[in-house]
């Protein structure tokens, strides 16, 4: 009897897991059948359930919005909430799809969401336009959406319970800091902060303070990534000891060249607001709108996307902050007056840190991070972590190929049982769904984790599931997944690789002192903040071109 690979998966509808879990090894005879069901065994890898969470019972959560753009419109749909204008897009986006004969489910798994007992009251946005259509389609009779000129005035006016802060990188900290002094709870979007000092004063505050605090890196709801939490702590893929991760964009959304609303001008927007912290410089639609391309306000790819791969290994292999990373780069694929690189290559090495060995003591002991990234292509690479015996592709998805020259294994590659070309073990909490992604940008964020998980074989938003965490824990207590200390690694990891670029030599840090190891003669916080010497600087008539 011959199997073909459906037939295979088909078998496997029996066990009692969820998605689909497979073994390449399969195809052959019932005999096969036996070995690959006693290898599944042996592994005993469990497909990870979602997290029980307490409902968010009571009276419902007041939560106030601070920075109402592009990601801030993202988590209150997350919440239940929806602008008029994106309602509208999505009907008209269904109705093209349904004549074309393609998915797109985008409103009606909207719709679907489950409830989470919250209400929104307030937002804090410095451009008209974004506060009044927040107050137009959130507010009701009921509850009216009240709008804050600044953030301190929501902060302390004693209605909102919460806080959602989606601001440019550069308020995160001073933001956060207010509301954790006040113990008003705090989601904040990462990097959770923009320079060395804030980052110590963060977790300060918030060790400090009795507010629930939740940085926005959804991916640890997917369940993918919780299911390969398992498979390293038993041990599968043996000593890791080089993990690569990527970013590969090639289009003007993935580059930050977001779009400019036609009605924002120096009477519609708070400038000298926006500017905070940051140099003075005259209005500028570019920056405000753009302003993931400079340092004054952003991170670069380090804080906002490196921050992703990174997080989602620690919260895999809970390695830790580096001991030292190096980075390199520059600006090659964007010539646009940017200041931040969009080609990045940056090593984090991790000297003393195992996920366990099969060979001799003390043979095996360290590993090296690498995060590889360009703006200029759309190459989709895979994350892999590789070991002496197995290597694992990770992603929305997992798959493990046995290392041809694994110890672990090295019984079964010889017997013909394994080969180091078949997948040993693939789960893909998908199996049953349908997905339609629009745009490459979009598969690269799904790829990651960052817009969805499966429940079931049913897609659910991986935010909305980190907020109800949140809201959960607001109001029933319990651990958050993503808190300050997940939160301070983080940071910490990508100023570590900032100060790198920028600086041109090795950043370490100094575990027992729990700080980035101070240069002689170099404010590191300064560094953060400027612009390299004749970075991101173009000739007068090409800027005024842009």
């Amino acid at each position: 009897m011959s199997w073909t690979r459906r037939e295979a998966l088909l078998g496997l509808g029996s066990l009692p897991i969820l998605g689909t879990v497979w073994w390449a090894g399969a195809s052959g005879t019932v005999g096969k059948k036996r070995e690959r069901e006693t290898l599944l065994e042996q592994l005993n890898i469990q497909p990870s359930l979602p997290s029980a969470v307490p409902a968010v019972t009571g009276k419902p959560v007041r939560v106030g919005i601070i920075g109402f753009g592009i990601r801030g419109e993202q988590l209150c749909r997350s919440l239940g909430y929806a602008t008029d204008e994106w309602v509208a897009a999505m009907e008209e986006a269904a109705a093209v799809a349904k004549r074309e004969g393609r998915p797109f489910t985008a409103l009606e798994d909207f719709r679907n969401q489950e409830p989470l007992n919250v209400q929104i009251t307030g937002v804090c946005d410095v451009f008209d336009v974004r506060a009044e259509k927040a107050m137009r389609s959130f507010g009701t009779d009921e509850v009216p959406v009240k709008r804050y000129t600044t953030y301190t005035e929501m902060i302390r006016s004693g209605e909102v319970e919460a806080v959602v802060i989606a601001t440019p990188d550069h308020w995160h900290a001073p933001m956060s800091i207010e509301a954790l002094n006040h113990n008003v709870h705090v989601y904040v979007e990462k990097p959770m902060t923009h320079n060395l000092s804030e980052t110590y004063a963060l977790k300060e505050a918030a060790m400090n303070s009795s507010a629930a605090f939740q940085v926005g890196h959804q991916h640890r709801q997917t369940l993918s990534f919780k299911t390969a939490r398992d498979i390293v702590e038993k041990e599968i893929l043996g000593h890791v000891s080089l993990i690569t991760t990527n970013t590969n964009r090639n289009d003007d959304n993935g580059a930050w060249n977001y779009d400019i609303h036609p009605e924002a001008n120096s009477q519609t927007i708070d400038w000298q607001q926006f500017l905070g912290n940051a140099p003075v410089i005259p209005f500028n639609k570019n920056h405000f709108f753009r302003w993931r391309k400079w340092w004054a306000y952003g991170s670069g790819l380090s804080g906002d996307l490196l921050t992703h791969d990174y997080d989602r290994l620690n919260c895999v292999l809970k390695m830790g902050i580096p001991k030292s990373v190096m980075a390199s780069g520059g600006i090659y694929t964007h010539k646009d007056g940017r200041n931040v690189p969009d080609v990045l290559q940056a090593n984090m090495e991790f000297p003393d840190f195992s996920t366990g060995s099969t060979q001799k003591a003390g043979k095996e002991k360290g590993m090296t991070f690498t995060y590889s990234a360009t703006l200029g292509n759309g190459l989709n690479r895979p994350t892999m972590l590789m070991g002496h015996d197995a290597s694992m592709e990770l992603g929305n998805r997992l798959t493990i190929w046995p290392d041809g020259g694994s110890t672990r294994y090295a019984g079964q590659l010889e017997a013909g049982k394994m080969s180091p070309q078949s997948p040993i073990y693939s789960y893909n909490p998908a199996a049953s769904a349908l997905d339609g992604v629009s745009s490459a940008t979009s598969q690269y964020f799904a790829d990651k984790g960052l817009m969805w998980t499966y429940v079931d074989g049913k897609r659910v938003d991986s935010t909305f599931l980190h907020m109800r965490e949140w809201l959960s824990v607001i109001r029933n207590g319990g651990e958050l997944s993503c808190g300050i200390q997940e939160g301070f690694d983080e940071a910490i990891a990508a100023h570590m690789t900032g100060l790198s670029w920028k600086l041109g030599r090795r950043i370490e840090w100094d575990r027992a002192g729990q700080q980035v190891i101070p240069i002689e003669g170099v404010d590191l916080d300064a560094v953060l903040l400027e612009s390299p010497p004749g970075v991101g600087r173009l000739e007068a008539d090409v800027v005024a071109a842009l």
